[in-house]
């Protein structure tokens, strides 16, 4: 037994503002009415015990020690750098511009 009507396609196409034809009307009924007997089919499988989980794989991740490190400072990390301007990495303009 169809549980998505053509009536019912019809109207959320309306409701959508799409202009669908008849043709489209019936195949868009009967696609939804598949979609909707698969995952009906869902709700019969037995998840009695089943624990809910947001994955397949019990994984734990790896974490690592905060420590505080040594970076470079704003002179070290424009030392080597082909053009600077105003303390900052000059690079060419590639949109807008004249």
């Amino acid at each position: 037994m169809s549980e998505i009507s053509r009536d019912e396609v019809a109207h959320l196409a309306k409701l959508s503002r799409l202009a669908l034809s008849e043709e489209e009307l019936a195949q868009f009924a009967k696609q939804i009415d598949e979609i909707v007997g698969a995952v009906s089919a869902v709700r019969n499988v037995d998840a009695e015990g089943v624990e809910p989980m947001s994955h397949p794989h019990s994984i734990q991740a790896p974490m690592r020690e905060d420590k505080i490190v040594r970076t470079l400072n704003a002179e070290q990390a424009l030392d080597q750098a082909p053009a600077v301007q105003d303390g900052r990495f000059a690079v060419s303009q590639i949109l807008g511009g004249e």
